[in-house]
């Protein structure tokens, strides 16, 4: 059933497995939008399906990321619902440090290549580097956003649009229309976390 044809577009077939996959992908963006816990477990099911889509189009490196997200979401999802000093849930969202930033680059940056070069050797992947730089990168994005660091906004704005263009050459034409949705609401994301930071520090000072 999941790989039956729902529709075409630009003459490709379209799967039910990615419809649900797109629907549920966006409900959890507009939950982090709104810092909202619920985008979780929205999270949770939307990368289980889009494994076994990736996995069918030998995009071996996004289908393991799924699962990695999977996880991160259970942690993300646990960690959204205690936080600490007495904050409230969908609170506390803030900047790294420059040593931070530093950091998370270089180990993204270094993790590409090694990826990249495992899938061209255990896989049949056509694009191994490709599909790493956005699998490492997106692994980098779902941690410093279970962190609620406002800079998760900038990594995903660089992923999405990077993965508008895997996708498009994979011809999984809807799931890059999604990803140019995620793309202008990585934008949304990062001004609405900035307005909400500026907020808080206001009352904090009030």
């Amino acid at each position: 059933m999941w790989f039956q044809p729902a529709f075409e577009v630009w003459g490709s077939v379209v799967t039910w497995l990615e419809v649900v996959a797109v629907v549920l992908s966006v409900a959890m963006v507009g939950c982090n939008l709104r810092v909202h816990v619920a985008g979780w477990p929205l999270a949770m099911a939307s990368s289980a399906l889009y494994s076994l889509l990736f996995f069918h189009f030998k995009l071996y490196g996004e289908a393991a990321l799924q699962w990695a997200f999977v996880i991160l979401a259970g942690w993300g999802w646990w960690r959204w619902l205690r936080p600490t000093s007495g904050q409230r849930a969908g609170a506390g969202v803030s900047y790294m440090s420059f040593t931070q930033r530093t950091r998370a680059a270089v180990v993204t940056l270094a993790a590409w290549p090694l990826l990249g070069w495992c899938l061209r050797t255990v896989t049949d992947s056509d694009v191994p580097y490709l599909d790493a730089l956005p699998t490492v990168a997106s692994l980098t994005g779902q941690w410093l956003l279970a962190h609620k660091r406002i800079e998760n906004w900038w990594v995903w704005l660089g992923v999405n649009l990077f993965s508008v263009a895997l996708f498009a050459y994979k011809q999984l034409w809807l799931t890059a229309l999604l990803y140019a949705l995620f793309a202008a609401l990585s934008w949304v994301g990062w001004q609405q976390w900035r307005r909400l930071f500026k907020a808080t520090l206001a009352a904090s000072e009030a």
